[in-house]
């Protein structure tokens, strides 16, 4: 069956920003000419999509919702889904998580429904987009709080939490060596929390009791001590340099060693040297 042009959503542009085992964040910007519903697109796994501009209408399950920067919804597996503009274009961030990750997030909780966006959630969004050039801790850090808010307005329930293995000292004494020893494990905080057995929420929360930083600080903080060992020993490649402590480019590195030092590596290299 052929639909009308004036009824078919039209994307863009979709463009993966951030993408790692478990989860993947886009940003999509679409169109549409008319106000009638697009053709039928089955969700293939699970999703959550906030709006960063514009407006358009969502239907599933023969529900039709409104969705702008002040409501988000959240797809699952084989969700029929219908879409209608309007008031023309969006852009809007796209959150897809694995059926894996997503149970450790959100639980086994069917169909969440449409979430209001308050000002904190909005900001959260906002936050992880600005945060892709450390997708494997501050992205991933942003993405919680992101998850567990409007998980938490969906179902009026808390977020899951493992059961207690330990107390919370021991769970993070073990974080702080695997990112100290450099582990595989220690690669993000969704494959750390996994390795220690804990769900990444109780990681994120007893970590920055623990310690007194969070845990994207603390791993910031042990790369830039690995930079000036490197830099005092004449290291003069900043993008090498940069590449192998694991910052998105040269520009990255520079802004938090400046952050954490107060000084540029290149003026650190020149001091170390004397």
């Amino acid at each position: 069956m052929s639909y009308p042009r004036r009824t078919v959503r039209v994307v863009l542009e979709a463009v993966e920003v951030v993408a790692r085992p478990g989860f993947s964040v886009s940003v999509v910007r679409c169109a549409d000419d008319h106000t009638g519903w697009s053709p039928a697109e089955v969700s293939a796994g699970h999703r959550m999509v906030l709006v960063r501009r514009g407006r358009f209408r969502r239907k599933v399950r023969g529900v039709i919702a409104d969705a702008d920067p002040t409501s988000a919804y959240l797809a699952g597996p084989g969700d029929e889904e219908r879409f209608a503009h309007p008031a023309g274009g969006d852009i809007c961030t796209s959150v897809e998580f694995g059926a894996r990750l997503w149970r450790r997030l959100a639980g086994d909780r069917p169909g969440l429904p449409t979430v209001y966006v308050d000002g904190a959630l909005e900001l959260a969004h906002r936050h992880v987009v600005a945060s892709a050039a450390d997708p494997d801790y501050a992205l991933a850090e942003q993405l919680l709080t992101l998850v567990r808010g409007a998980i938490t307005q969906a179902t009026q329930a808390p977020t899951p939490a493992s059961p207690a293995r330990g107390d919370d000292r021991a769970v993070v004494a073990r974080a702080r060596e695997a990112i100290v020893a450099d582990d595989p494990a220690a690669a993000g905080l969704f494959p750390l929390a996994e390795a220690l057995g804990v769900s990444p929420y109780r990681l994120s929360r007893a970590f920055p009791r623990e310690v007194g930083v969070s845990l994207t600080r603390y791993r910031n903080r042990v790369r830039v001590s690995r930079a000036l060992e490197r830099l005092e020993a004449g290291e003069r490649e900043l993008g090498v340099l940069a590449a192998d402590l694991g910052f998105a480019d040269q520009a990255h590195l520079t802004r938090t060693v400046r952050e954490y030092t107060g000084a540029p590596p290149g003026a650190i290299r020149r001091l170390l040297a004397r």
